[in-house]
């Protein structure tokens, strides 16, 4: 034994394991590449021709009935420890090289058999050497380890093990010293063994084609040490899932390794990271499937568990990166790469065979995905409402500061703003359902969350900045402006009704608070102009002057033509209410006996309420009023107050029961007075026919909710004999 190990220490070539071959070739080879690969063939054949001619490459080991001819790293004991040498010179002289030559030309072909072959995947059963009769030393059996000499390394150990085990049952159930200390170098060499393995394996997704061949023989050594499991001298723990550690270890380790910029340094540093990381995982994959996957038997199942790995390694890179996260759309690029970009990766076209049987979804702990859109929620709602704050700021900018007319889209005035507004919603929403189809269920009620707030804020600050302008010209552009962009903002959220109909429902109802708000400010402006002319309607100075009307009919057409610019339905709403609000006034007047024609002026006052009537009717008609109702009573109020005879007025009673229910026998007194009958018989007998009228047609008179009259107030007269009953004056009577 001694000689064979002193002749191979002779020829120290023999130890060479298959890594040897991963040594750098000689440039020199380069300049006779022809004469090499004649060389090469030659020295193939009288290989074939040699009875210890190995079948296999390397140390690779097969599944067939002829792995047991295949010749492994050779341990210092092995029979046939020189055997290759001897053929391999006589080889080397029969082709005249010199000896120098002859290491750098056996490297030369072995690296482009290398580069020729096309490696199969291994078989799951293997023929193991002989186990040396005599391990060697725990000093050289580390430095095969260090050096990565695995299989010899392995054997050496399986015989210490035998050695161990023997002497253990020789010794029975006492523990010598020498037991002891034999058990410890075993544990210390395996444990050594097992962590170059693990670090091989580490590294083996950086590598993939450097540690091909000494992947088989940790594949090999794994599968041997599985079966010895029960043996003494083993390591406590499972090999397998050592080897599963390293895997996740190594692939971890790539993954934290890929290049990751400061968010201050690029403003894309997210979506940059993601791009390489998608690249590398792919590559990686490649290589496990071309290189690492033949390595090993089919029992390790390696791409499944690479795969697990990075499902596992990434989704814990992933929950780092958020915590960097803040701006929406590096929280929108996350969410995108998780849910759709890493799949992308997984159903690649060079993996799809593979990943036929695999999932391609992430691994995340607890509701890590739920806790990431909850927080893209957030973020959402924290932008949206930051762009809703700057529209305001833009208005005021634009518009407001330097008092600027608004803008007119299609004849109406407009702001642009409530495009910018469903742009900015319809981006999220698009966004989100790329994402996920649940996501945009969650993204589109949170933006309605803030921009129902928004109607509110933005009057509060059209008012700070623009209630000085009260009653120029640019303050009613401006409300109109916005009635007609809050109504074309409502219409465009109409969209997302099957979405969440409560949410839009909610909005709607503060767009049309707003636009209330918007239209009573311009009515009440407009009352608040022409109520002191209105005063002054139904006067004596209105029987010869008519500034008054004119100013009060002048400032109507101006809101009309201002009107005009209002966009339906709001348009015919405000004319409508404009019209009420005017005729209100205007017969309100008639109320407070501020005046009571004598001499036949009732019928000049007659006429003139008949022409001015007429006057605003047109208007208003031409407005697209909506209550053709009003425009009766200017008529059948003439027709009272201007009969010649008195004794006529009761016949006119009819048409003003008839289409103004609320108007009453107080009402009538007012009007009555106005036209100079305060008492007296006829005025009397004007009262009892009104009382039947309102008896008789109680039931059939007009629309109930047209309200004219019933809140009006109307000047009592302190005369008591107008308010006599008429039984009073029966004495009076010519028969009596």
């Amino acid at each position: 034994m001694s000689q064979m190990m002193d002749r191979c220490k002779e020829n120290p070539s023999e130890d060479r394991v298959s890594v040897s071959s991963h040594r750098n070739t000689p440039t020199k080879m380069k300049e006779t590449l022809g004469m090499m690969q004649t060389l090469r063939r030659s020295f193939r054949l009288a290989a074939e021709k040699s009875p210890v001619s190995s079948k296999g490459k390397g140390s690779k080991v097969t599944d067939t009935a002829d792995s047991a001819q295949s010749t492994p790293p050779q341990s210092p004991s092995s029979p046939t420890g020189c055997g290759d040498s001897s053929l391999k010179t006589s080889i080397y002289q029969t082709l005249n090289f010199r000896k120098k030559k002859v290491p750098d030309f056996e490297k030369f072909s072995e690296e482009k058999e290398e580069k020729e072959e096309v490696w199969e995947e291994i078989g799951e059963t293997y023929t193991l050497p002989e186990i040396p009769h005599t391990a060697l030393s725990v000093m050289e059996i580390n430095k095969l380890i260090e050096t990565e000499v695995l299989e010899k390394a392995h054997l050496n150990l399986l015989a210490l093990r035998q050695e161990f085990k023997q002497e253990q049952e020789r010794c029975g159930g006492d523990s010598p010293t020498e037991l002891s200390r034999k058990e410890k170098d075993l544990s210390l060499l395996y444990t050594n063994l097992r962590n170059k393995i693990n670090g091989i394996v580490h590294d083996s997704i950086s590598l993939p084609s450097r540690n091909k061949k000494l992947l088989v023989h940790v594949a090999r050594i794994i599968q041997e040490e599985e079966k010895r499991a029960e043996e003494p001298g083993r390591l406590p723990d499972s090999w397998m899932e050592a080897w599963r550690k390293a895997v996740e270890e190594g692939v971890q380790a790539k993954v934290e390794s890929i290049h990751l910029e400061q968010s201050d340094q690029n403003i894309s540093w997210l979506a940059v990271h993601l791009g390489r990381l998608g690249e590398a995982i792919k590559e990686d994959l490649e290589n496990v499937r071309r290189d690492l996957q033949s390595s090993y038997p089919p029992s390790f199942r390696v791409f499944s568990t690479y795969v697990k790995s990075y499902h596992r390694a990434v989704g814990q890179h992933l929950k780092k990166l958020e915590q960097q996260v803040t701006a929406l759309k590096d929280l929108y690029a996350l969410l995108d790469w998780i849910m759709n970009g890493y799949k992308r990766i997984m159903g690649n076209l060079s993996l799809q065979e593979d990943m036929k049987d695999e999932s391609a979804d992430l691994q995340f702990d607890d509701d890590f995905l739920k806790q990431l859109k909850d927080k893209y929620c957030c973020r959402v709602k924290e932008d949206m409402r930051s762009s809703l704050d700057r529209v305001i700021q833009l208005e005021n900018e634009e518009f407001w500061r330097d008092r600027r007319t608004p803008e007119k889209v299609e004849d109406f005035f407009d702001s642009q703003f409530h495009m910018d507004i469903w742009t900015k919603v319809k981006g999220n929403a698009v966004n989100a359902r790329k994402i996920d189809a649940q996501l945009e269920q969650k993204v589109i009620p949170s933006c309605f969350e803030v921009l129902k707030e928004f109607p509110k804020k933005f009057e509060a600050e059209f008012r700070h900045h623009c209630s000085s302008l009260k009653p120029q010209t640019p303050w009613i552009e401006y409300q109109i402006t916005y009635i007609n962009s809050f109504t074309s903002l409502q219409q465009h959220m109409e969209d997302y009704r099957d979405t969440c109909a409560y949410q839009v429902d909610e909005f709607g109802q503060e767009v049309k608070w707003l636009t209330i708000k918007l239209i009573q400010n311009l009515e009440d402006q407009f009352k608040e102009d022409v109520k002191p002319y209105l005063k002054k309607m139904m006067t004596r100075r209105w029987l010869t002057d008519n500034n008054d009307f004119e100013y009060v009919y002048s400032r109507t057409e101006q809101l009309s033509q201002h009107c005009a610019l209002m966009r339906p339905p709001h348009v015919q709403e405000f004319a409508s209410r404009l019209h009420y609000q005017v005729v209100r006034e205007y017969v309100s007047q008639l109320m407070k006996n501020n005046y009571s024609c004598k001499n036949r002026k009732h019928e000049n006052a007659a006429s003139k309420i008949r022409q001015q009537w007429n006057k605003l009717s047109e208007l208003f008609e031409d407005m697209n009023s909506t209550h053709e109702w009003l425009h009766p009573v200017g008529d059948e109020l003439s027709d009272i107050i201007g009969q010649k005879n008195k004794k006529d007025i009761k016949n006119h009673l009819q048409p003003l029961v008839e289409h103004y229910p609320d108007f009453s026998k107080k009402h009538l007194v007012a009007v009555l007075n106005f036209r100079g009958l305060m008492r007296g018989r006829e005025h009397q007998l004007i009262l009892q026919r009104f009382t039947e009228l309102k008896k008789k047609l109680g039931g059939v008179a007009g629309d109930k909710n047209h309200i004219l009259f019933g809140d009006m107030q109307v000047t009592v007269n302190t005369d008591c004999l107008s308010n006599l009953p008429f039984s009073c004056f029966s004495v009076l009577l010519p028969d009596n």
